[in-house]
């Protein structure tokens, strides 16, 4: 083979590696990933977060905005005396918890819809139930109209508006919220399909 003929060869094989670089770093740029893998969407209007809390949980301990920074979590909400889609939601969210509670930076916060009802003994019980460990599955109470603008205006799972004191929130979506307080997916908690593409995406945050 002449010289000629393998500088064609190398030019053309260096010139081929180059693009491939060059088309990763240009979908890098766009989607975060090399090769096509895209980055869960921003849910909201821009820069759309979670706006700060204080609620307390089944130990009595208040937990708030800082207890999540830097950390995934998926929030809910729902109520102890539920019989139609709670049950199942948190059966569910039993999966969830299962696949992630040995990561100690993802969480779960599960609002109660029925604060007057709902007492911390009550959401202690309920959360034993469950298997949950307050450590990163919270169960909240607090104040009812900052549990429902919490749902409303920063989870995105309910699209109300506070009425008054006979208001209610009754939802089956759960948001996954990334570590700068971001909603990044909703999920329909009474399905399995929606189940397991959350804990495919959760994988995608904690590689993103």
């Amino acid at each position: 083979m002449s010289k000629k003929a393998v500088f064609y060869i190398i030019f053309f094989v260096v010139l081929s590696v180059g693009f491939m670089v060059f088309s990763g770093l240009m979908i890098k740029e766009g989607t975060g990933e090399f090769f096509g893998k895209e980055k869960l969407p921003l849910l909201g209007t821009p820069g759309h977060k979670v706006q700060g809390f204080s609620f307390t949980d089944q130990e009595g301990n208040t937990v708030t905005q800082d207890h999540v920074k830097g950390k995934i979590y998926v929030a809910e909400y729902f109520f102890t005396t539920c019989t139609n889609i709670c049950p199942v939601m948190n059966k569910n969210m039993e999966k969830v918890y299962a696949a992630y509670k040995s990561n100690p930076n993802f969480m779960i916060l599960s609002h109660t819809s029925d604060p007057d009802y709902d007492s911390i003994p009550v959401l202690k019980a309920y959360a034993e139930k469950h298997g949950a460990d307050a450590k990163n599955w919270h169960f909240l109470t607090g104040n009812k109209r900052q549990l429902y603008k919490m749902a409303r205006e920063s989870y995105l799972v309910d699209d109300g508006h506070f009425t008054g004191e006979d208001d209610f929130v009754h939802t089956q979506w759960f948001a996954l919220v990334d570590g700068d307080g971001q909603i990044r997916g909703l999920y329909e908690g009474t399905k399995n399909k929606d189940i397991d593409k959350l804990i495919k995406d959760i994988d995608r945050l904690v590689h993103e």
